[in-house]
């Protein structure tokens, strides 16, 4: 028969055990970035780092991105709930048989531009008629290649069009003199042409949003077949109400969300002086209410894609059921 020492200690067990049973566990959520540790997410970073995830119950795990990352791919495998992407990437690649769904876009305005050396002469769009230009692929061209067909210049090196040179992640290009004009982001690799010595007035700048051809970018995207299920919808909707709490938050403390970042690089490549500046630029581009996506605003992208018929097709029709305000209402 057992004493009452080892009554009370059993007792105190189940009561642990009991304790432990009734906490809420966190719900986890893995999001895969379109690309390295940098202030361009910064939002989901602060986020995780001030205890927003935490407070509202999910154990969020974010995965760099790279070169060699496709956030599409990912997601269709299976190694993420949801990821961030360009809108002409998700819509293409939805096409294709991967069905990707926009939840939630926190970014509404663009900040691709295409960057050009005032020194060749080119002034208006026009001029970039037999020029060569830098362009970044892995489904990033698409925006470019929706402005060429505006312009209607091909894009295989003839005459009457432009040549492309498959730009890598840096300005290279354009600094050794290997072509006209490279592509750029207002938040990036413009800032990495001025830092290599360039002037502003050295420079012709034409930002796709200037060219009425600006593509939605950085949105959050999940797979179809899951969005039926609806825990998973309001795990997602917990999910954007906190990322953009992160993102208010780091608009309003740059210098805070710069290091918050930095904290985040593993390669330790990044360097403070840029990231805070690219915070900064970064704000001017958020959306500054629930991250819900603005119809109008899709509309235009898809319109924008449907007009690219030049060389490549991103889309060949309209998508279905490519976005939903599904997630934003849930979590209101």
């Amino acid at each position: 028969m057992a004493g009452r020492g080892a009554w009370a200690g059993l007792l105190g067990a189940l009561a642990l055990c009991l304790g432990q049973g009734g906490a809420r566990a966190a719900e986890p959520v893995t999001l895969q970035l379109k690309w390295v540790p940098q202030a361009q997410f910064a939002g989901y970073y602060v986020a995780q780092a001030k205890g927003f995830y935490k407070e509202a119950g999910l154990d969020v795990t974010i995965k760099p991105g790279g070169p060699d990352v496709a956030p599409p791919q990912v997601i269709a495998g299976g190694g993420a709930d949801v990821v961030v992407d360009w809108m002409p990437s998700a819509l293409a690649a939805r096409e294709k048989g991967v069905p990707l769904v926009n939840i939630a876009q926190p970014f509404k305005r663009s900040g691709l531009m295409l960057t050009c050396r005032a020194e060749t002469g080119i002034k208006t769009p026009a001029d970039l008629k037999g020029r060569t230009l830098g362009v970044w692929f892995s489904g990033n061209e698409y925006p470019f290649l929706a402005w060429m067909a505006k312009l209607g210049l091909k894009t295989d090196g003839s005459p009457s069009g432009v040549k492309v040179l498959k730009q890598g992640f840096n300005v290279d290009p354009l600094i050794q003199r290997q072509a006209d004009c490279v592509s750029t982001m207002s938040y990036n690799e413009y800032w990495q042409v001025i830092d290599a010595g360039f002037k502003p007035e050295q420079l012709v700048v034409f930002r796709y949003e200037d060219q009425g051809v600006a593509t939605l970018e950085d949105g959050l995207y999940a797979l179809e077949g899951k969005l039926k299920d609806k825990a998973f919808v309001a795990r997602l909707a917990t999910f954007v109400k906190a990322s953009m709490k992160g993102w208010a938050y780091a608009a309003a403390h740059p210098d805070e969300a710069a290091g918050i970042v930095l904290d985040n690089d593993a390669s330790g490549a990044q360097t403070e002086k840029h990231q805070t500046r690219m915070m900064t630029e970064i704000a001017k581009l958020l959306d500054k209410g629930d991250g819900r996506l603005d119809p109008a605003d899709y509309e235009r992208t898809v319109g924008i894609l449907l007009a690219n018929g030049t060389d490549h097709a991103v889309i060949t029709k309209t998508p279905e059921g490519a976005w939903t305000p599904a997630v934003s209402d849930a979590g209101r």
